[in-house]
């Protein structure tokens, strides 16, 4: 018994110090190759080695290991990504930052994740949010404590400064104020789509810039045009397609006495038919759907000049030859519909918008009502700011917490 234990003893001896020489050895190779990436004020220290738990550590002594996911140059929209990263539950535990700095004269703001501050277990952290998020470009760095004061000071006020008392309802708010805020939040909702994220095909291509402000005039205007609350309005886009032109329901059919002259008919039974009823567009409208929109837009009174020759609907409906930005104009008055039918009931509305106004979808309306909300919330708080970008705000601004 007695030479077993030593032998043991001496096997763990031999196991450990064989760990340690990998480390120094490794330690030596990691310096050499990875020096460059950290910032010059820790690239004069040597990273150290140990084994804790059984498990190699190598970390640079008063150091932080800080994952850069994304780079934007608009403020709001940086804003919304770092929300929306750090509101995750399955990221709940994660520490995300959102900082800014002084590039080319210009400011830019940076998405960052605080790793484990492990050379070995930190990065991978990094890499496999990315592989979650395909929207992030993920980088690393290595940062002192006085780069990381600053870091989580510019954080803090990003998150003091939208989430400032509001001066004014959504509904106060110019035309053109609201555009801007508008454009932001809907190319972030089209940049986070599940099916982009989880690369479902056919993958849909995220807003531009471009194409997010054309939509957010557009959704303004047909607000205004018809009396429809803007934060609901929202919010059904967002639920619909997350703003995007992607078809939907493909495959859906429904039975229907007599086919319409440009009806996809797929089956005869007696003297019915089954036809194709596919949603279309950012609203997801189908072609029965439609079809009585377009019978209301006949009907209607309002000036129709009123709108941009875009959103005017034609007077003879073609489905398949059917502008796209023109939906939006058809949801706004299947909207304006509802509410009068449901007395002004927005949730009922909205509701039906999806079941139809026999079975009002009610898990459909609590999640527009929860988008509506947040669209609602970030447009006030953007509008509380007055025009001025947050690292422009003196008195919110910390030590340390200026641009770099």
């Amino acid at each position: 018994m007695q030479s077993w234990f030593k032998s043991s003893k001496l096997a763990r001896i031999a196991i450990v110090s064989l760990l340690i020489a990998a480390s120094s050895a490794f330690t030596a190779w990691f310096y050499d190759h990875y020096r460059l990436r950290s910032i010059p004020s820790l690239s004069y220290r040597t990273p150290t080695s140990f084994i804790e738990n059984g498990t190699l550590v190598i970390r640079i002594p008063g150091s932080h290991l800080v994952g850069e996911l994304a780079h934007y140059e608009d403020e709001l929209f940086a804003y919304l990504m770092f929300d929306y990263l750090r509101s995750r539950p399955s990221l709940a535990h994660r520490e995300f930052l959102l900082t800014h700095s002084l590039r080319d004269g210009r400011i830019t703001y940076a998405l960052e994740q605080v790793l484990l501050n492990d050379f070995i277990s930190g990065p991978p952290q990094l890499y496999e949010l990315a592989s979650d998020f395909p929207f992030l470009t993920p980088n690393w760095v290595s940062v002192d404590d006085r780069v990381m004061q600053g870091h989580r000071a510019q954080t803090q006020n990003f998150v003091s400064a939208y989430n400032f008392p509001t001066y004014k309802k959504l509904e106060q708010l110019s035309q053109q104020n609201v555009v801007a805020y508008a454009r932001r939040f809907i190319r972030f909702k089209s940049s986070t789509d599940p099916r982009i994220r989880r690369r479902i095909e056919p993958v849909p291509h995220a807003l531009t810039s471009d194409e997010a402000q054309q939509l957010a005039e557009d959704i303004v205007r047909i607000a205004q045009f018809y009396d429809l609350p803007l934060d609901f309005f929202l919010g059904i886009g967002a639920m619909e397609n997350n703003y995007m032109n992607v078809k939907g329901d493909l495959g859906h059919a429904v039975w229907k006495r007599r086919a319409a002259k440009d009806d996809i008919i797929l089956r005869r039974r007696g003297n019915r038919v089954l036809v194709l009823n596919e949603s279309s567009g950012v609203w997801q409208i189908t072609r029965e759907t439609l079809r009585y929109v377009h019978a209301l837009y006949l009907r209607d009174k309002r000036d129709y000049a009123l709108l941009p020759e875009h959103l005017r609907p034609p007077k003879n409906l073609d489905i398949a030859g059917l502008d796209h930005r023109v939906l939006t104009t058809y949801a706004g008055l299947l909207f304006r519909d509802l509410l009068d039918r449901f007395q002004g009931d927005a949730g009922t509305a909205v509701g039906a918008y999806n079941g139809g106004p026999g079975n009002p979808n009610a898990k459909y309306e609590a999640g527009v009502r929860t988008v509506a909300g947040y669209a609602r919330k970030i447009l006030e708080q953007a509008a509380a700011l007055r025009g001025k970008r947050v690292v422009d705000l003196q008195f919110l601004r910390a030590p340390n917490s200026g641009a770099r």
